[in-house]
This record gives C-alpha cells, structure tokens and sequence, in this order.
C-alpha cells in the first residue's frame, strides 16, 4: 500500500481521501484554509446529471459580453492583462462550439450519473448524513426563445437515457402548487438529486478522521522531484513525503501545476448565495430560473438556498455584494410571492469555481510525472461530481481500470 497526500480539502480532495483510505492506503489531506471554507459549502447540493451541457456553449460569449456592462447581471469577467486569464479566454471562446457541446455531453453524463450513484451508497452507511433526496429539479423558463431551447435540451436528455421531460406552465404549477411561478414551462429532470453541503462536508471530515486520515492545514509552496516522480512536498507548515500525490485544489489547482512546470488552463468564477432557515416561501424540489441564471434548492427540510452569479475575477478581489441584488431580483420576478429581501453582507457566501477552458473537468495523470494526479476545473459540478470523481482519483492511484472513460478529461489535453 501507498502513502498518499492529497492536496485540497473541498469534496474532490476528501471524497479522494475517503476511496484511497478504503483501498488500504496511508492518506495525508493538505488544505491551506483549514477544512473550513470552500466552493463545497455555499453550492446549492445539486447532484444532477442534467448538467451534461459545457459552460463553453454557442452563444455564451455574446451574451457574457451584453452582461459585463450590467453590474447585477449573472455573468461578469474584470478587465486584465493578466496572461493566464488571456490564455484561458481564447482557449474558451475556440471551445464555445457546437461540437464541443456533443463532444462533451456524454462523457458529462456518465460521470455525473456515476456520482450520482456512489452518493447513493454514502447515504445507505450510518455514518453519512447529508440529507440526500432524488425529487428532480426544475429548469423553469419565460420566454419562447428559451422554451424552444428547452425542447431541444430534453430531446437531447432522453437520448442519453436521462429521464426528463418538457412541463407547461399548468403542469409546471401543478408540480409546485404552493406558490405562482410566473413561468411559461420548464424542463423537468426527474433524473436528479439534490443534499445539503454543509453536512456532506461534516460527515466526510468526520469520517476520515475516525479512519485516521491525517488533516493537516498547510500550503503547499513546492516540490522535490526525483527519477520522474514527486517525492516530497513542501508547505508552509513541514515537508510531506509520498508514495503519490493528488492536487485537487479548486480554484487555485493553474497555480499549484504550475510548480510542476504544468499548465493547466483555468479561472476562479466566483458566485454568491445565501440560505435562509425556517422560510415560509419554498418549493418541493430545486429549480434553475433559467433567464435569470439563478439556482435555488430546499434543504434538509427547513432551509432555502438561492445563489448565482458567475464572476471572473482574480481570487484576491473584495467580494461584490451588489451583485446579489440580480439573485433577489430574479427570484421576485420567477416567483413574485417569494418577498425575499437583499441579505447582510455576513449572510452571504461567495467562493471560487474553477473554471476549465471547455467546461469539462480536468482529471487524470500529469504525463511527466509517475505518481501524480489532477482532479480538478469542475466549475459548478464540484459537489455534483465530487463522490464520483474520488473513487475515478483511487482508481488511477490503483492502477486500476476506471469505471468512467477519462478521455474527454484529460489534464494536458490543451497541450
């Protein structure tokens, strides 16, 4: 068996520990922020092989252009010269094609269906507790533009085996009769699930640390490299040394290759939500207001979580709570008996996606080194493709056959 250091402790870092544990190696998990704060908290739990559509889509980049001049609206890049953000933003507008939409779709499914499923053995062991339901979710829409795409997107769903459907708005109404939704129709995915973050990161921590797997903050600052393998590693606090390494560290994985003479192209977009408890507004099951780029779930049974947003900047800019002003706004025009007010800014969370150039994760081995894998770039998928993802990361490590067809995944495939 091996001695193993993973570094990032958001889900992908610890669902990776949790299946390299259950092989029977030594784990050691390094995260700079202390295993308390990351995009694996403040999602919205999706767990939904209905994402099977790239960010990189046609269209994107004339939309995100009309929104950058609107300081609310659901997309927003900072001007830079930086060349990384350059770098990545050309690669992206080449990957904004048709092509790549069907290249991708598959391979999107089946991972996130294969996550899907490894959740659901999680939830069937006593010692996990997230609050994990199957009720579907809503992508609901109010225009003819957008509810023509839909019909296109659940054809494209059912020939991939999803189980999905195309709602008008009787049918939609029907489905959440608790409230009016201003709403022509929606796409219903009865394919997913949702759980509750928050307790899906306790339960891991909790789990991994009963099995004993080392928990260590520390930031990694380099590398010692040997014969083609990584053979130490180097942090603020001590040196690790391992058998192999896994970087899955989020937002800040461009910087952590980088050291290793690897480039992996990639932006931090951050996005803001907040949770309300015990609200009297709420729905049956999670819902994407589609024109309005807004997310919202039910949670572990008294909670409504409402986030979007998706902002390109660089990872030490303030936060800009203004923006959350658009999430409101779109929840009142969707869902107009919804009287949600604009949170205090200590109640609204915000965290760093890490942006992939085609909207695909990154994952797989660095081809220069022998023990050396990268698990990263899932966007807004993270927590969706986290369980998923780890047992792909264990089995790399085990030199086993993995169960999804990494291919679309490669790390180095921009070269």
């Amino acid at each position: 068996m091996k001695n193993v250091i993973v570094i990032g402790g958001g889900v992908i870092g610890l669902s990776s520990a949790y299946y390299l544990q259950q092989s029977g190696h030594t784990v050691t998990v390094l995260d700079k922020a202390g295993f308390t704060d990351n995009c694996s908290y403040g999602n919205l739990g999706y767990v939904c092989p209905s994402h099977f559509i790239p960010l990189a889509a046609p269209g994107i980049i004339w939309q995100g252009l009309k929104w950058m001049f609107n300081s609310k609206s659901p997309f927003y890049v900072q001007p830079s010269l930086n060349i990384s953000l350059i770098d990545w933003g050309l690669k992206f507008m080449r990957s904004a094609t048709k092509e790549n939409v069907e290249a991708a779709a598959v391979p999107l499914k089946d991972i996130a269906v294969f996550s899907q499923q490894e959740y659901s053995e999680w939830a069937k062991l006593p010692c996990f507790d997230f609050s994990f339901e199957r009720k579907g979710m809503l992508e609901i829409f109010q225009t003819e533009k957008v509810g023509h795409h839909a019909a296109q997107t659940v054809e494209a769903g059912k020939k991939l085996g999803l189980d999905v459907e195309l709602v008008d708005a009787k049918g939609l109404q029907a489905l959440e009769p608790q409230t009016t939704i201003n709403a022509k129709g929606a796409i219903y995915f009865k394919c997913d699930s949702h759980l509750y973050p928050d307790k899906l990161m306790a339960s891991l921590k909790k789990v991994l640390q009963q099995k004993g797997v080392q928990m260590i903050k520390a930031e990694v600052t380099g590398f010692e490299r040997k014969n083609g393998k990584v053979t130490k590693v180097f942090t603020d606090n001590g040196v690790y040394e391992g058998d192999e390494i896994v970087i899955a560290t989020g937002s800040w994985s461009r910087e952590i290759a980088a050291l290793l003479d690897t480039r992996i192209p990639m932006i931090p977009g951050r996005g803001y939500s907040f949770t309300l408890e015990n609200s009297p507004y709420t729905l049956n099951r999670p819902a994407i207001l589609t024109e309005g780029r807004v997310a919202i779930a039910p949670m572990d049974r008294n909670k409504m979580r409402y986030g979007g947003t998706m902002e390109v900047v660089s990872t030490k800019t303030p936060p800009r709570y203004h923006r959350v002003e658009g999430i409101v706004k779109a929840v009142r025009d969707f869902l107009p008996e919804f009287k949600i007010e604009m949170p205090p800014h200590d109640k609204i969370w915000y965290g760093f996606r890490p942006t992939s150039a085609d909207g695909v994760p990154y994952i797989g081995r660095i081809k220069k080194y022998k023990n050396v894998t990268v698990a990263t770039g899932h966007a807004m998928l993270g927590l969706s493709l986290g369980a998923g993802t780890g047992k792909l990361v264990s089995e790399l490590v085990n030199e086993q056959k993995p169960s999804v067809d990494l291919k679309a995944f490669e790390v180095e495939r921009f070269g």
